[in-house]
């Protein structure tokens, strides 16, 4: 349980990117005021939660109709979630995640950022969209382990709501360096926890004999 417990938060923090998430959100309302942003603070994390939630406890079902095997889930989840902490090692933002040229115009242009940008792609991205997926996948049913995983991805949400509340204090807290340093580090982990995934979906197709 321990295990299920660790091995969410780390995902999770590493998916959804609090401090990222808090640098962009502290860009996008500069000018505004704190009501304002608290505001959007409060309406995107929620909006994301629903949407994560609907993904945990509907997603595998979806991908069952779809004739999408866990071993398929697996190794599919694992190779996104690799992709994205390269690129946080390599300090770049995940371009899983990340707003296009015109998204950011259409966002900026816009007085509610609440759903987009801030609940959709930053927080609920298709990398956590795909890593909550396959954590309550990895469960098997156990419904103590299903309540660890949301349980977990509560406790980064509130986080994350925490993170934008407080986005302009983070930022002079810690810097960019100190930001890329944490990033970097949550990039190794997510790598290792991706290559688990994936050894984890090989062994669960028959493809490979152990």
């Amino acid at each position: 349980m321990t295990e299920t417990a660790v091995v969410a938060l780390a995902t999770f923090f590493a998916t959804i990117g609090p401090l990222d998430i808090a640098a962009m959100f502290a860009a996008l309302t500069a000018e505004n005021t704190k009501q304002y942003q608290r505001i959007m603070a409060t309406r995107g994390t929620l909006i994301a939660a629903v949407i994560l939630l609907i993904f945990a406890f509907f997603g595998n079902t979806l991908l069952s109709s779809m004739g999408i095997s866990l071993a398929a889930l697996s190794a599919a989840g694992g190779i996104l979630l690799l992709l994205i902490g390269i690129e946080m090692v390599f300090a770049r933002e995940p371009s899983v995640s990340r707003p296009t040229c015109e998204e950011e115009i259409e966002a900026a242009s816009k007085q509610d950022i609440s759903v987009f940008p801030i609940a959709t792609p930053l927080i609920a991205g298709p990398g956590t969209m795909g890593a909550v997926i396959l954590l309550m996948a990895n469960t098997e049913g156990d419904l103590v382990q299903q309540g660890i995983v949301i349980g977990s991805l509560i406790i980064i949400l509130l986080a994350t709501y925490l993170s934008l509340i407080l986005a302009s204090q983070i930022q002079n807290l810690f810097g960019v360096t100190g930001m890329r340093v944490i990033s970097r580090v949550m990039g190794i982990l997510l790598c290792a926890l991706a290559i688990q995934f994936i050894f984890d979906g090989i062994a669960l197709s028959g493809l490979v004999n152990t």
